[in-house]
């Protein structure tokens, strides 16, 4: 799911900087770099989740990731 994100945030980048380009406006540009950082915070979310199960499980098996719920 976080991938998704990851692919439609990329997509609305590209929109951003292709449409401030052939506008000439930095307001694009600007909104891409905005995009970038949450994209960014979002890897770091996923990352993060990825080390909890590995400490939780000691391995990185995610066919098990179901016995997670709580």
């Amino acid at each position: 799911m976080l991938m998704c994100i990851e692919l439609m945030l990329l997509a609305v980048n590209l929109n951003f900087l292709i449409f401030s380009t052939y506008l000439d406006d930095l307001i694009g540009q600007l909104f891409s770099l905005l995009i970038l950082t949450v994209a960014a915070a979002e890897s770091a979310i996923g990352l993060a989740l990825l080390v909890i199960y590995y400490r939780a499980r000691g391995t990185i098996a995610i066919e098990y990731m179901n016995l997670l719920k709580g």
